[in-house]
């Protein structure tokens, strides 16, 4: 399971500033993932951020520089996406990613636990 360690610590730090997060990470997707309040939020996978929005989102995410779509047995994934480092290098751009994954999980449903 190879991931940027930078990266994760990244995300770590800049979610640790949110208030009122629960934040767990998981080993998962190949790669770190960050749960939030117990529902998937981000991840970082090799170099890149795999990010988890609102499908609605879509088009306009699809048009930022760095991102990938996320393809599942051979079917684009709407509301995941992956992201390289050119994407995100910029503070703001990282932000934004960041956000969009947050706002989407305050409404996104949890995994049913096994």
């Amino acid at each position: 399971m190879a991931y940027s360690i930078e990266l994760a610590d990244r995300v770590c730090e800049r979610l640790s500033e949110i208030p009122d997060l629960e934040i767990r990470e998981k080993k998962m997707f190949s790669g770190l993932s960050f749960l939030v309040n117990d529902k998937m939020c981000i991840n970082v996978s090799h170099d890149n951020l795999m990010c988890r929005y609102h499908p609605d989102l879509e088009e306009e995410v699809s048009e930022r520089i760095g991102f990938l779509p996320m393809i599942m047995k051979g079917k684009q994934l709407k509301g995941y996406c992956y992201v390289e480092p050119v994407g995100f290098q910029k503070q703001d751009d990282f932000e934004y990613w960041i956000k969009i994954c947050l706002d989407y999980n305050t409404i996104a449903k949890s995994s049913k636990k096994k």
